[in-house]
């Protein structure tokens, strides 16, 4: 396709040509949109305009949504010939087109478009009509990464088909299956007719005999108290639900002026753990059986029911009947103008013809043989993993390989340590008996060094024990006679103790 720009940055370079993700196929090319939330545009000439006269449309297409489909279309417009859009350069939202068809997905919301203009044969104007949706369910196309083939086949006969990998998915008439239909009602409501002020369209109406029977009480309440209920046993009435809490303690900065009177918090009453309830009882409500509402008088049928007023019906000044709606502005070119949430969607074997059996054989020589490989290389032990990989292994490769740095640093700082001399380990372990060795002199002496001062100690108690016994004796000490009752400044004899006094 011949890239279109327009005067809209948003709109350039951003297409490639390029091999899918998933590349079963060795240089087999698609075109590829790059962007993501930005228009994209592009289009290609038709090798001649297409008529719609006696033969077929055909158009088809393969689109990958190669990272799933958040929000956005796939779908290709068939550009309208027209004197004031003949450059694709100026391709754009707003160029005219024929028909637009393929797939389109937000959200939840997925769609296969066929849309086309019709020329109003009156006044020339253009109104899009919009094909039923299709009974089958879409969501695996947007979502399973595979290439799917989309053909549109719309026929003379004002019959149009539309296939999804060769099946049916949408099918019906020009005429019968489009909103808002192709020919306009022959007749319509005159929007000048007015409702007559006395037209009475109530079917039913309060009979106007009735009266109101003298025992009916409407002020009678719906529901009344349960005399025969009883508080169930065990109920503690004489005990509050709560109690202050003796806990709570009152604030310092208090101002009973400007906040009141200060009461402390509540907490659940403890003597209620156990019991079905505490405090004073309430008896349950119960239907009144006198109650009966407000009265109001039985319908019956209106004797001046008129029927739903209608405007009355006229004919419809824009009024025509296309019979030829296949009969659509020719064609001149393809394109796709696209916004999408999802990149890399790739489009491929583009083809608009008017003979069925050329696209059915394009598509057996392309789509059909691409889908014959993805099912063989999916059998295959790497297909299995690539398809359990999302189909992107080289960010698995990546994460891989983040995740076994650690492991690699640590088994080498193990090799590194078995690879150390073993004089080196020798050294060490000399120089670990020397450091045992000389740990074990030091206890040694240090259990010496203890038992010296422990001996020091014991003699330095002796010493003292000694002089106090010497003390002693030479305090209560004295000189004893001799046999004659004389003394003398000696003693000559030995000395004795003089006994203590009592």
């Amino acid at each position: 396709m011949d890239g279109a720009r327009t005067s809209d940055t948003s709109f350039e370079r951003i297409w490639e040509v390029e091999e899918p993700n998933r590349g079963v196929e060795k240089g087999n090319l698609g075109l590829v949109l790059k962007s993501k939330a930005k228009h994209a545009a592009i289009s290609k000439r038709l090798d001649k305009p297409f008529i719609f006269d006696d033969k077929p449309l055909i158009v088809q297409y393969e689109v990958i949504f190669q990272d799933n489909q958040i929000c956005g279309g796939a779908y290709l417009k068939l550009l309208s010939v027209d004197p004031k859009h003949k450059d694709l350069r100026d391709f754009h939202d707003k160029t005219p087109y024929t028909i637009m068809f393929g797939p389109d997905k937000c959200g939840n919301d997925q769609k296969l478009h066929f849309i086309f203009r019709h020329k109003n044969p009156l006044n020339g104007s253009f109104e899009e009509k919009h094909a039923k949706k299709p009974k089958e369910r879409l969501e695996e196309i947007f979502q399973d990464k595979q290439p799917h083939l989309y053909t549109l086949i719309v026929k003379p006969d004002n019959t149009f088909v539309i296939k999804v990998d060769d099946n049916v998915v949408n099918e019906g008439s020009l005429l019968d299956d489009f909103t808002p239909p192709v020919n306009p009602p022959l007749e319509i409501e005159d929007p000048e007719d007015k409702r007559p002020k006395d037209w009475d369209d109530r079917e039913k109406i309060p009979d106007p005999t009735a009266v109101k029977p003298d025992d009916w009480d409407e002020d009678a309440p719906a529901q009344i108290v349960d005399e025969d209920n009883e508080a169930p046993d065990g109920w503690l009435e004489n005990e509050p639900p709560f109690i202050p809490d003796p806990n709570s303690v009152k604030p310092e900065d208090w101002d009973e002026d400007t906040d009141g009177e200060w009461e402390p918090s509540k907490i659940e009453n403890p003597k209620c753990k156990d019991a079905p309830g505490c405090g004073p009882y309430q008896k349950k409500l119960i239907s009144n059986p006198q109650y009966k509402g407000k009265w109001l008088p039985p319908l019956i049928n209106n004797p001046n029911y008129q029927g739903k007023w209608k405007p009355r019906l006229i004919h419809n000044p824009n009024y025509y009947n296309d019979q030829q709606p296949f009969k659509m502005t020719p064609i001149y070119a393809v394109g796709f103008e696209l916004w999408s949430m999802s990149p890399d969607m790739l489009f491929d074997n583009i083809i608009v013809t008017d003979d069925e059996l050329v696209a059915k054989t394009w598509a057996e020589d392309t789509f059909e043989i691409r889908k014959q490989r993805i099912s063989r290389e999916s059998e295959t032990w790497w297909g299995k993993m690539r398809r359990m990989m999302n189909y992107k292994p080289g960010w698995w490769f990546a994460y891989l390989i983040y995740c076994s740095i650690p492991v690699c640093i640590y088994i080498c700082f193990l090799i590194s340590r078995a690879r150390e001399p073993e004089d080196t380990k020798e050294s060490q372990n000399d120089d670990e008996a020397e450091a045992e060795a000389e740990a074990l002199i030091q206890k040694e002496k240090d259990a010496d060094l203890e038992k010296d001062e422990e001996a020091t100690e014991k003699d330095k108690a002796e010493e003292t024990i000694e002089e106090l016994e010497d003390k002693e004796e030479s305090e209560t000490e004295e000189i004893i006679p001799d046999e004659q009752g004389e003394s003398s400044g000696k003693a000559e004899g030995p000395r004795r103790r003089k006994p203590n006094k009592e």
